[in-house]
């Protein structure tokens, strides 16, 4: 008898599965088995980002040391960046088009670096998002890891970056005759409020740029629109109120979450800067405007776990 003969025989005598006729999906129910990569639920997607919470610093302080590797200053870019763009914001604001307010030097330019240290880690944070999925394809398809890690990682190494900036703020402030009290503690609840946003935005953005990369190339444009309508280089107020702006339209555009942390960091640290500069229910919208981004973007950016990485 032939091997091909022996075969078909034992084939023949073989008795019936019990498994015959189920369907892939009746088969994997009957015996446990999941899509791999699949979406766990909101609670245990929380325990698993809190179990990689040291991968998540890991590779935020690795992606905070590898940004200006290829400079010769270094790290000190992190802080030379937004200091020329305050530079130069001084110069066309602040000399050429008189954007400051009737502010003398000690108040302006302590409220313009205020402004852009805050504002370029919203920005840096929100641009970083767009990139958090798309930018790191390798990653995602090579591990499995809650994708959120990313964008959070991102948001955190913006955050690193900021605080080297704060250095030379406090610096700054000092020069210019404006000392330590309490009021800087607020900086603490401030940032930890802006930080929760920025996140949130940031996974927007991420969910959002990795189905639409060119999103990466449109983001620079929105942002400069947002930096301009949030009174970054001149007290808004001022500028809404000269404008002969609406009451309405000025109580929208003071409440913009980028105004409300640029002012409560400048309420915070310069004197002079009081609470007749900052708009009603300030630290509602603060909080509001953390709560709102951070839950909903991080619901919004779960929702589509599964497909980032893939198509």
């Amino acid at each position: 008898m032939s091997e091909t003969t022996h075969d078909s025989a034992v084939a023949m005598s073989a008795p019936p599965s019990p498994d015959d006729g189920l369907t892939p999906a009746e088969l994997a129910r009957k015996y446990g088995l999941e899509v791999s990569g699949a979406r766990v639920g909101l609670k245990e997607y929380v325990q698993q980002l809190w179990g990689r919470r040291h991968f998540i610093l890991a590779f935020s302080q690795a992606k905070l040391t590898a940004q200006y590797s290829q400079a010769k200053l270094g790290q000190l870019w992190q802080v030379a960046t937004p200091l020329l763009n305050a530079a130069v914001y001084f110069f066309i604001f602040g000399l050429l088009l008189g954007g400051r307010g009737g502010m003398e030097n000690d108040q302006y330019i302590p409220f313009l670096v205020t402004g852009v240290f805050v504002f370029t880690f919203t920005q840096s944070s929100t641009l970083a998002g767009v990139r958090a999925i798309s930018g790191n394809l390798g990653l995602v398809r090579a591990l499995h890891f809650p994708r959120a890690s990313l964008p959070i990682s991102f948001s955190l190494q913006q955050l690193q970056q900021l605080l080297f900036s704060m250095i030379v703020l406090v610096v700054l402030l000092l020069g210019f005759g404006h000392f330590p009290d309490f009021a800087w503690l607020l900086v603490i609840p401030i940032l930890a409020l802006q930080f929760v946003f920025n996140t949130g935005v940031a996974m927007v953005m991420a969910r959002l740029g990795s189905k639409t990369p060119d999103l990466a190339q449109l983001m620079p444009f929105v942002l400069r629109t947002w930096m301009y309508a949030s009174g970054v280089m001149f007290p808004l107020e001022h500028m809404l109120r000269k404008a002969g702006a609406h009451s309405w339209v000025a109580d929208l555009m003071l409440a913009n979450p980028a105004a409300v942390y640029m002012d409560l960091m400048r309420f915070a640290l310069i004197d002079g800067y009081t609470y007749d500069h900052l708009p009603h229910h300030v630290w509602a919208l603060a909080l509001g405007w953390a709560l709102l981004a951070g839950i909903g973007g991080f619901v919004y950016f779960w929702k589509a776990e599964e497909q980032y990485g893939r198509g």
